[in-house]
């Protein structure tokens, strides 16, 4: 398959403007907030402010673009990246690296609930400053809560139409914001020029070794690259190079923003700031019911990215086997664009339950980031195996590399640490994700330990003999099974008794259709082997990991591209048949049941009790696959994992009368 490398690296004034309105609505909506939480209710110094302002500019440099733009965007699978892409590069080189993926994946999808509230409430908020309206819109109020809600509960209800209309908005809105704030910025800067000193990472390091509690700051610094990793997810939407230059526009842009706030904030210096956010008091108040416009647009931007993203990191999740399989909808016709309801309904209870539990942007703050520093850290982890294995750095530049991140991160995690007690709810729905997408993974692997294989070859003359026994009703001209066996001569001992056993399931031809999950992420092809001349056929189709498998579909269109080839002949009962010669296609679709038969330990007990209550709540294989339930025949086996010992029974004798 044809990478989607080049196209996505033509760079051109559009596609440039389409990686600011997709990419950089997270990271570019962080100035709502993050000079206010540094500030908070401190008194205003010199080391407060420029040692602030210098741990940001140097944030930005390292975390962001030299880790993320230009060290991690190298880590793409054909075009696409995120940490289930990254997870398909090193996979093989070892099995210890699924708790990193889902630990990055868990803190990744509960990000989606909070940076939304964030945002938006930093937006409204802003209203607060507008003259008449200082006592009806305050931080935590009712009105305030009830605006905020409002916002986000349109922005999920629309999902499900797709945003390809209001799509093409966002890269001239994005546009519009980034030069608003470096505008502002710039013009701030000019009335204190001196803030500009705070380049000198001389100021962060004063701020973090001598003001009082200085090192817990980095939490709220830390809020400036939250976006970073969003960012590495959204890779497949631009290409790295339209991605690279975008971020140069845009990160003058923030650094414009953040050092007129701090300018701004100097000229209060022995005062606190209360409830004033120096993000709109840069603005003339003729500018402020504009500028708040446009603000909240731009949080809705940055939110519909991240709930996109959402959808996607669940839609990868499920096909590489992390995830239960739900129900998954394409909204418009465009290439990758995917709503899935379920997500949706939690992402959007969970905003809710943020607004209404932090009540304020400020409140929220002093949660916000400790989720996406562990993702960063998982992704860390995972970029060392790839450089040394796929990239074939040496080991000593992958150590000293990732030993600086590594560093780096953890300062920031452990500055983080201390917002738990302001999140201790937060960590559930946390909890439930890594559970969730633990139980699924490990529980599918040690079902598959279970599933036997045979050799095909042998069970050949029976099929043919059956296929051809008019004693046996014909269940169907096409039979049809799915399979897991990899191998073209193996295939399940459970279908050879589904076949054979009991009441032996006659048909003409018999297939057995197989599904190879690829690294990479657009895969469309197969292959076909005949292993008995028109009655036995396996086909594997090759699916990327980002591709929804519509199973039946291309089956379909397989046989007939078969029948139109002169690969396969049809039979006499389809050439004869006066009525319909299309041809008669039955799915055999094998359930598995937890046995009563089992004596499990504790711990595989409660993994596969989780794992079939799970499995009951997901889709079936009849949805999952795109079978059509009038094609389908169900067959439900037990699963035996640990058959309980033999108990000894002893048969009373009993008298004759």
């Amino acid at each position: 398959m044809e990478s989607k490398q080049p196209a996505l690296n033509r760079v051109t004034i559009a596609s440039v403007l389409v990686a600011m309105g997709i990419i950089y609505g997270d990271i570019g909506t962080s100035p709502l907030y993050v000079i206010k939480a540094i500030a908070g209710d401190r008194i205003i110094t010199p080391t407060l402010i420029y040692g602030g302002v210098s741990c940001i500019f140097w944030t930005l440099c390292i975390q962001t673009t030299v880790k993320y733009i230009w060290l991690t965007l190298k880590a793409d699978n054909d075009g696409e990246g995120g940490i289930f892409s990254l997870y398909a590069l090193v996979k093989r080189y070892g099995k210890y690296l699924v708790i990193p993926t889902i630990l990055g994946a868990t803190t990744l999808l509960a990000d989606g609930i909070i940076t939304p509230p964030i945002s938006v409430a930093s937006a409204v908020e802003g209203l607060n400053g507008v003259n008449g309206l200082e006592t009806i819109i305050v931080p935590g109020n009712t009105l305030t809560i009830g605006i905020v809600i409002g916002i986000l509960s349109l922005l999920f209800f629309f999902q499900r139409f797709g945003t390809q209309v209001i799509g093409r908005t966002f890269g001239p809105v994005m546009l519009l914001w980034f030069s608003m704030i470096a505008i502002l910025g710039i013009y701030a800067i000019t009335k204190y020029p001196e803030v500009l000193q705070a380049v000198n990472p001389i100021y962060a390091w004063e701020l973090l070794r001598n003001y009082p509690e200085g090192f817990w700051l980095l939490g709220a610094v830390f809020l400036c690259t939250t976006g970073a990793e969003a960012l590495y997810s959204d890779l497949g939407h631009c290409g790295i190079k339209n991605i690279r230059i975008s971020w140069g526009l845009v990160k003058l842009a923030l650094l414009c923003s953040y050092f007129g706030q701090a300018a701004w904030i100097m000229q209060e210096a022995g005062n606190v700031l209360g409830n004033r956010n120096p993000f709109f008091e840069l603005m003339p108040q003729w500018l402020l019911l504009p500028g708040i416009a446009i603000a909240t647009a731009a949080t809705i931007i940055a939110s519909q990215a991240l709930i996109s993203g959402s959808y996607t990191l669940i839609s990868e999740a499920m096909n590489l086997n992390f995830w239960p399989r739900v129900a998954l909808r394409q909204p418009s016709d465009i290439k990758g664009q995917i709503y899935i309801p379920s997500v949706n309904l939690i992402l959007w209870f969970g905003c809710i339950l943020m607004v209404l539990y932090f009540r304020s942007s400020t409140h929220m703050e002093a949660a916000y980031g400790f989720s996406i520093t562990i993702a960063m850290m998982m992704t860390t982890f995972l970029l060392a195996h790839y450089l040394y294995f796929r990239r074939k750095w040496h080991l000593l530049s992958v150590i000293m590399l990732i030993t600086f991140f590594g560093i780096t991160e953890s300062a920031f995690f452990i500055a983080n640490v201390a917002k738990i007690r302001e999140r201790w709810m937060f960590l559930f729905f946390e909890l439930f994700i890594f559970m969730t997408m633990y139980t699924w993974y490990y529980a599918r692997k040690l079902n598959n330990r279970l599933v036997r294989f045979a050799d095909i070859g042998k069970y050949i003359p029976l099929l043919e003999r059956l296929a051809v026994d008019a004693s046996v009703p014909k269940l169907a001209t096409h039979l049809v099974y799915l399979t897991k066996a990899n191998s073209r001569t193996q295939i399940e001992e459970k279908i050879i008794r589904s076949i054979f056993a009991t009441q032996p399931k006659r048909a003409d031809v018999y297939w057995l259709l197989h599904i190879n999950r690829t690294e990479d992420p657009y895969t469309m092809s197969y292959d076909v082997t005949e292993l008995s001349e028109n009655r036995l056929f396996k086909i594997t189709i090759h699916v990327g990991f980002r591709v929804q498998p519509r199973t039946e579909l291309y089956f379909k269109r397989i046989v007939q591209q078969m029948i139109e080839e002169k690969e396969l002949l049809m039979t006499s009962n389809e050439l004869d048949n006066p009525y319909n010669s299309s041809p008669d296609f039955k799915f055999v679709v094998i359930e598995k049941f937890l046995s009563a038969e089992n004596e499990f330990r504790l711990s595989e007990s409660l993994l596969l009790n989780a794992y079939f209550k799970l499995k009951h709540l997901s889709l079936s294989d009849t949805k999952a696959f795109g079978l059509d339930k009038s094609d389908v025949i169900l067959e439900y086996i037990p699963l035996v994992y640990q058959p309980a010992p033999a108990i000894p029974l002893f048969r009373i004798q009993t008298k004759e009368i």
